[in-house]
């Protein structure tokens, strides 16, 4: 039988919070894209959660309503654009709640990892934060078809990433078995970095890479 390495305890809290404080993040310059395209702010969430039903860690995914303007029917992170005034910390965490009915505060975040230039026109910084609430989740249906809790086991397997290559940079996907189907940048982009970061201590620039074309509107 194989042991989950990665239970939901204050020693795995400990053990990402100092990934991730020696880890530098870098910012989008004047939050511009490659192309000095400005973009939009963002922020989105990586919440490691206890599993349902389990010890074990996880992450959540959602599946966004097909009612949505934006990005209708596609994977995400909890998330979105920053309201005039707001902190990355402060819509990622104001978003958890809204998509995911989960109040969290400042003191829950371990860190940030690098800005995400979208082809759809926003810059999103993604923040690592652990959830230590005993509520259940309470997806919004006008936001949120389906969420998958991704194990974090799941992400170390040395097969999770799929790198396509194009003409300009290589197109980065993930197909977690818990989701069962891929994923795709940026929102896999953003996941195996906290995979390489976070998990295992490496630290693996991804906003280089390339998103397929339904991303891009």
């Amino acid at each position: 039988m194989t042991v989950d390495i990665y239970q939901h305890t204050s020693t795995l809290r400990e053990s990402i919070a100092t990934q991730l404080q020696n880890f530098t993040a870098k910012p989008l310059i004047a939050h511009n894209d490659r192309h000095g395209k400005t973009l939009t702010r963002a922020a989105v969430v990586i919440a490691i959660s206890k599993q349902a039903n389990s010890t074990s860690a996880c992450i959540y995914l959602t599946l966004r309503s097909s009612k949505l303007r934006r990005h209708a029917g596609q994977f995400a992170l909890p998330g979105g654009k920053l309201d005039p005034g707001e902190t990355n910390q402060e819509a990622a965490l104001r978003e958890l709640l809204e998509e995911l009915g989960l109040k969290l505060d400042s003191s829950q975040v371990l860190g940030t990892l690098d800005d995400f230039p979208t082809r759809s026109g926003f810059a999103i910084t993604p923040l690592v934060v652990w959830n230590n609430s005993t509520e259940n989740i309470v997806p919004n249906p006008d936001e949120v078809a389906r969420v998958h809790e991704i194990p974090l086991s799941e992400l170390t397997d040395p097969n999770l990433a799929t790198f396509e290559e194009t003409a300009t940079t290589p197109i980065l996907s993930i197909e977690p078995p818990s989701v069962g189907t891929t994923v795709y940048s940026p929102t896999a982009a953003i996941i195996y970095q906290f995979r390489e970061v976070a998990l295992l201590g490496n630290h693996t620039p991804v906003a280089h890479y390339e998103q397929p074309d339904f991303a891009w509107r």
